[in-house]
């Protein structure tokens, strides 16, 4: 071994090409993982197919398929005989997680029974779906799921990597976190287990969708902040059959268009606008009410008074406000 001492720019480049080195090197490990994992799951699939098999024919709790969720289906690969049944249970969409040498029917045949087929190669055992893949196939569960169809999600054994992508649907759809939406799933189909990157698939995934969540979470306590502290204040009746017009002059002072970071401050503006519109609406009833006893002199003079001191008390309770009034003799200003 040859070692010599560099100046600092030399050694700072060295120490570059060191860590690109060593990416270089866990690429190429992760390569020979893959060739090695894809060697051994190719030579395992049908001993492990013909497995799987007689223990759904001996033992009745092995099923190939569960109903893990309203719209879902978890299963192992199906055969071509499979798919009329299938059919019949409502499935009109299918998720292979297979790579070509596990897939046991063409995609022609599913069409062929009208069921849509969405395809994602996925090596075995310690292998698990991107991150975008999962998203795709979640998005696929959901299409159907909302027009009351159901989805078939397989993979060799229903364990794994099917797994990883129901888990994943029932965090985003069913607000579940990873944990409860796997022992949700063992409930059902007690078999299923999760290699550690498929764990990791999965927990990248819930950041996700949390990270996407939170973008939102600020402007959503606001809201309920505003809501109950609004509850405990005591608001003036509005009826609902009255009519308050707001001009433009009302609305002077408030910008809509002020673009500023703090989404609080403008929620409360418009909350001010609300109340203003209130009290004004009750104003507007209150000075409406003397104008109507003072048309109707010939009234009796006890009621008559009565009514503009009850008049005049609302009107010096809610402040001195200006209202514009669209009556039927007129315009006229309160």
């Amino acid at each position: 071994m040859y070692i010599e001492e560099l100046e600092g720019g030399r050694c700072e480049g060295g120490e570059e090409e060191s860590v690109l080195l060593v990416r270089r090197d866990e690429v190429r490990l992760l390569n020979a993982k893959r060739v090695l994992v894809g060697v051994g799951a190719r030579a395992l699939f049908y001993p492990t197919l013909l497995y799987n098999v007689l223990r759904n024919k001996i033992q009745s709790e092995f099923r190939w398929w569960d109903a893990v969720d309203k719209f879902v289906l978890l299963g192992a690969v199906p055969f071509p005989t499979d798919v009329p049944h299938l059919k019949q249970l409502g499935v009109h969409g299918v998720i292979t997680l297979n790579e070509p040498y596990e897939t046991l029917v063409p995609t022609s045949l599913y069409h062929s029974h009208g069921i849509d087929h969405l395809v994602i190669p996925t090596r075995d055992y310690l292998f698990a779906p991107s991150l975008g893949d999962i998203c795709q196939a979640v998005d696929f569960i959901h299409k159907n799921a909302s027009c009351g169809k159901t989805t078939y999600v397989h993979c060799k054994a229903g364990r794994g990597r099917s797994t990883t992508v129901v888990i994943c649907y029932l965090v985003r759809h069913r607000q579940m976190t990873p944990h409860a939406a796997y022992e949700y799933i063992r409930m059902t189909r007690p078999r299923v287990l999760l290699a550690a990157s498929q764990w990791q698939a999965v927990e990248g995934y819930y950041q996700l969708i949390t990270t996407e969540i939170g973008r939102f979470s600020c402007l959503g306590n606001l809201v309920i902040k505003t809501t109950s502290s609004m509850a405990t204040q005591t608001l003036t009746v509005f009826d609902d059959s009255s009519v308050v017009v707001v001009t433009e002059s009302d609305l002077d002072g408030y910008d809509g268009s002020h673009k500023s970071g703090i989404v609080g401050n403008d929620i409360w503006a418009e909350l001010s606008l609300v109340y203003r519109v209130q009290f004004a609406g009750k104003a507007a009833l209150a000075r409406l009410s003397c104008l109507w006893l003072q048309c109707h002199a010939g009234q009796k003079l006890a009621a008559e008074k009565l009514g503009r001191e009850s008049c005049s008390a609302e009107a010096d309770q809610l402040g001195s406000l200006g209202v514009d009034i669209e009556w039927r003799g007129g315009l006229v200003k309160a």
